[in-house]
């Protein structure tokens, strides 16, 4: 039985986004069927003001700002698709990203304090006003006693209770969803709460931030198309996080783009194929790359911020995206339809062929064209109803891989509008293919497969050890065991040998 404190916060919300007429707006009234227009008109009666004021979007951020972390969240995905909703509409959300209000000064420091258990004048020389202030804390310019000019990113006070109780209520209507509406099911709803709770909860913990732009630092340094500033380890805690300062304008003003010498088509390349790089090539990956977590300075170069989502992927399931995406550079329909049923994305006793034909259906009128040619809305669409048609269900562990991937797409939209996506991805995933499905990594993989099954049957046997002896037969000869263990063991081992 559900929690009564769960269903008030889902009342609050639906009250709060029809008071400010952002959950069933007037300017789609032509839209409804009588019954929900109906509807409709009385909210806005009883809306007020809110319901009067502004444009859909502003409207709807205003809403989503009362409504807190996880709300603003979902605000930043929607404004990253100006091609999917339209140019007003996401300019309005944009305010979600670092413009939100800011606590008191007094408040932070005082919160630095606790955190790093010394007072602000002993770790920093100078700690100035708010630079930007996002759902789950905000960023003061500082400067360090050896001269350095750092960002000092401080968690709201009594953050962490509200996002425990949206988690309640987000949990809660995705188990409404998955019992009342079966159509929804097949996205699994609940796994998909859980996924998103999981990665809000990450995020309140800076220490594990710290460690994530750390990581990823190293990784962005291999590849050069994005980096990361440097942590002050000695300015982490638990509330707080101390970087160096991120070089560069920031993305979400929109006067930067119009910063002379920038490269916009270059940018827009980099920022795809920063983000392939690190969910193909390592594995990891910045999972929050909207516009106000990203700075850019001319001609092409990015700094990224804001690592409190972090994105993995196995090395199965990088190996089955790099194959999809290089089926699709290749327009080879079958063979990305096969990647799909042998991933076990798809149900097996669907038709390959009708399945590689529904693929060619939206990939053949997209490829090629720029994205100012491409109707990013259209394209969803099509894609759902194939889904639905194959009964593909949705992914938990690739959450944070599509929802980072529609984000990535819809900024580098915005950085260069004749931009083409394949195009940009077509180096990083051919380098991928090149590099790991090649005959010499084919072998190193198996080599290094076979020898942990070795290890595995090394400890089996060791286990086996200790357990009273069994009789000795032909089938179980310890010593014959012992000598087949050895002779895969020096195999394996020469074999990776080889080809190191």
């Amino acid at each position: 039985m559900a929690r009564p404190a769960a269903y008030g916060r889902l009342f609050t919300a639906a009250w709060t986004l029809a008071r400010h007429d952002a959950l069933l707006p007037a300017e789609l009234e032509a839209q409804y069927p009588p019954p929900i227009r109906d509807l409709g008109r009385v909210l806005r009666r009883l809306g007020g003001k809110e319901a009067k004021n502004g444009r859909p979007g502003e409207r709807l951020a205003r809403a989503l700002v009362q409504l807190g972390p996880v709300a603003i969240k979902l605000g930043q995905l929607l404004s990253t698709r100006a091609d999917i909703f339209g140019a007003p509409f996401a300019e309005d959300l944009a305010r979600l990203k670092d413009r939100l209000p800011a606590f008191p000064d007094a408040v932070a420091r005082r919160q630095v304090e606790l955190a790093l258990g010394a007072p602000v004048e002993t770790r920093f020389a100078e700690f100035g006003e708010v630079v930007g202030a996002a759902s789950l804390a905000q960023a003061h310019a500082a400067r360090l006693h050896d001269g350095r000019k750092v960002a000092v990113k401080v968690l709201r006070p009594g953050v962490g209770a509200q996002v425990a109780r949206d988690s309640a209520a987000l949990t809660e209507a995705a188990r409404l969803v998955a019992r009342y509406v079966p159509a929804a099911r097949r996205l699994e709803p609940e796994a998909f709460a859980r996924t998103v709770i999981r990665a809000t909860e990450l995020e309140l913990d800076l220490r594990l931030e710290a460690a994530g732009c750390d990581e990823l630092g190293e990784v962005m340094a291999r590849d050069g198309y994005m980096s990361a500033p440097k942590v002050i380890w000695e300015g982490v805690g638990k509330q707080v996080l101390t970087l160096e300062w991120a070089q560069g304008a920031p993305l979400s003003d929109e006067a930067t783009l119009a910063l002379p010498d920038l490269d916009r088509p270059a940018l827009a390349a980099n920022l795809l194929r920063a983000f392939l790089s690190q969910a193909l090539d390592h594995g990891v990956f910045h999972a929050d790359l909207h516009e106000g977590n990203l700075f850019v300075a001319a001609p092409a170069r990015i700094t990224a911020v804001d690592f409190g989502i972090v994105g993995r992927l196995g090395p199965e399931e990088r190996r089955y995206l790099a194959e999809i995406l290089y089926g699709f550079l290749e327009r080879d329909y079958a063979k990305v339809a096969e990647m799909h049923f042998r991933a076990g994305y798809v149900p097996a006793h669907h038709d390959r062929a009708a399945f590689a034909q529904a693929l060619r259906a939206v990939g053949e009128p997209v490829f090629g064209r720029s994205a100012s040619e491409v109707s990013m809305s259209r394209v969803l669409i099509q894609l759902f109803e194939i889904t639905a048609l194959f009964d593909m269900h949705l992914r938990p562990e690739l959450v944070l891989l599509q929802k980072t991937m529609m984000t990535v797409e819809g900024v580098a939209r915005r950085l260069d509008p004749d931009c083409d996506i394949w195009a940009a991805a077509d180096p990083v995933v051919r380098r991928w293919i090149t590099r790991e499905l090649a005959p010499p990594a084919q072998a190193r993989r198996l080599a290094q497969e076979t020898v942990d099954i070795i290890a595995g049957l090394r400890r089996r046997l060791q286990a086996e050890e200790v357990q009273p002896p069994a009789p000795v037969t032909a089938e179980r000869d310890p010593a014959w065991m012992w000598f087949l263990l050895g002779a895969l063991t020096a195999g394996g081992a020469f074999l990776l040998g080889a080809l190191a």
